[in-house]
């Protein structure tokens, strides 16, 4: 049950970069792994990351588990306030509202509340860590927790984020984030053990 809350706590924190994207900007070259074309874009797209400080997405999630013969889907809304604090509430299939604001993790459904505090899930550590990074745009600090491999452009990209920790590493085998200009579309995490969850993330627009 820990790992289960960690991992929805990690799925969690991830939205955070799909709901803080900025406005669009112009193409760029064909973009790969390392330097060059595809690291131009990869500093571009990680700057319309910090551009809007506060966002709202909607969101439908399905989370594959091997125990289960058919995906859990649910669906809601995704709130983000600069500089760390993100709420996510789901309405289908029940309701509930998950909220981070630093360390600290708040989970409420109907008259329960109960308040996790992320360091106690060290596995999950680095990667919070560097999703802040990428919202700060600190490429440098993000590739210290990840191998970082960029694929496309500003206008249709692909960002693969495999752990260098090895206490993360043995939970999760990679973060798969996919965008179109400035705007994140999916999120997909996928665990060791062959469970993954999957984010599709419509904003609403407004530029």
């Amino acid at each position: 049950m820990r790992m289960r809350i960690a991992v929805a706590a990690l799925s969690l924190i991830v939205a955070r970069a799909s709901i803080a994207a900025g406005a669009p900007t112009g193409a760029g070259g064909a973009a790969s792994a390392g330097a060059g074309a595809g690291a131009g874009d990869l500093d571009r797209v990680m700057h319309l990351l910090v551009e809007h400080p506060h966002r709202q997405a909607r969101f439908v999630e399905r989370q594959f588990l091997s125990i289960l013969d058919r995906p859990l889907v649910s669906s809601g809304e995704l709130a983000f306030d600069a500089p760390n604090r993100l709420v996510k509430r789901t309405f289908e299939p029940r309701a509930q509202t998950m909220t981070v604001v630093g360390d600290a993790l708040t989970v409420d459904s109907g008259r329960k509340r109960r308040v996790l505090d992320l360091r106690n899930y060290p596995q999950i550590a680095p990667f919070v860590d560097s999703i802040r990074a990428t919202l700060a745009g600190d490429r440098a600090d993000l590739a210290r927790h990840f191998t970082i491999e960029f694929e496309g452009d500003v206008n249709h990209w692909t960002l693969r984020l495999t752990p260098r920790d090895a206490a993360l590493a043995r939970t999760v085998s990679r973060i798969l984030i996919t965008g179109v200009r400035g705007d994140l579309t999916d999120v997909d995490v996928r665990e060791t053990d062959g469970d993954h969850s999957s984010m599709r993330i419509e904003t609403d627009g407004a530029r």
